[in-house]
């Protein structure tokens, strides 16, 4: 069951990439979505190395 506090991205991509995400995501175990959100967090961590971390409005703190 969906989360409702999670938010919902769409995204519309052609079907070579579409493709390529999917032999990917499958080469890995992962579904397309979890390779998405795999990739996302890579991203977000390597930005944050090289720039600071990115701090959380408090209505977003989970903690």
């Amino acid at each position: 069951m969906r989360n409702k506090k999670n938010k919902h991205l769409g995204i519309e991509i052609g079907p070579e990439l579409h493709y390529k995400l999917h032999y990917i995501s499958k080469y890995y175990g992962r579904s397309a979505n979890g390779e998405i959100l795999y990739l996302i967090r890579q991203e977000i961590k390597a930005f944050e190395k090289s720039e600071g971390e990115i701090m959380l409005p408090e209505a977003l703190k989970t903690e």
